[in-house]
């Protein structure tokens, strides 16, 4: 029972930030996408690299147990599965995480867009096996550098797994700082202030 408290209350802080960054509404995704306001991706790089250097950093340390990560294969339905994505994120201004929060803050365009994803996991669900037989499924899960403790392989074993993932945390963060608010110099949305 604890966990289920637990994972809804860590749910329900996450969708609360994802709305208050703006990412519950498709309009800033749009403006992100097209670079007239950037916000939205400062904010994504720098959340990816606190994690990432606070994971990592925490792992070293022995705060963090590498037995409760887990590293996704490499496989060509993933590439597919993630260009479908990218896809439908640029056309709906949503990806699954924002658009549950968008529907959950009573977005109209966000339930079509919870039902239209209901439906596509129904028919991948359906076409599994076709996608099996293909070899599209088959693949290998590795990690960049060696992670002590971790029974996965890596790209490159002389590299320090760790290290690697705090120095490209840092980079993000140092890019999410150093990146301008918006590379174009479109007029702004009213309301919204240029730099």
């Amino acid at each position: 029972m604890l966990t289920i408290t637990l994972a809804i209350v860590i749910g329900a802080a996450f969708g609360f930030v994802l709305d208050r960054i703006g990412a519950t509404n498709p309009n800033w995704i749009g403006r992100m996408l097209n670079l007239t306001n950037l916000h939205l991706m400062k904010t994504i790089l720098l959340a990816i690299g606190v994690a990432s250097v606070l994971t990592f950093g925490g792992q070293m340390l022995g705060l963090v147990d590498v037995g409760h990560m887990s590293v996704k294969t490499a496989y060509v339905g993933v590439f597919i599965g993630g260009l479908m994505l990218g896809l439908g994120w640029a056309a709906s201004g949503f990806c699954p995480g924002t658009g549950l929060c968008a529907a959950a803050v009573g977005r109209i365009d966000a339930l079509f867009f919870v039902a239209g994803g209901l439906l596509g996991a129904a028919a991948y669900m359906l076409s599994y096996p076709v996608w099996k037989g293909l070899g599209l499924l088959e693949g290998q899960a590795w990690t960049l550098g060696t992670v002590p403790g971790a029974d996965y392989p890596a790209a490159f074993p002389t590299l320090p797994g760790d290290l690697a993932g705090i120095a490209i945390g840092a980079a993000f963060i140092v890019i999410a700082f150093i990146l301008p608010r918006r590379f174009s110099r479109k007029r702004a949305p009213a309301g919204e202030a240029i730099e």
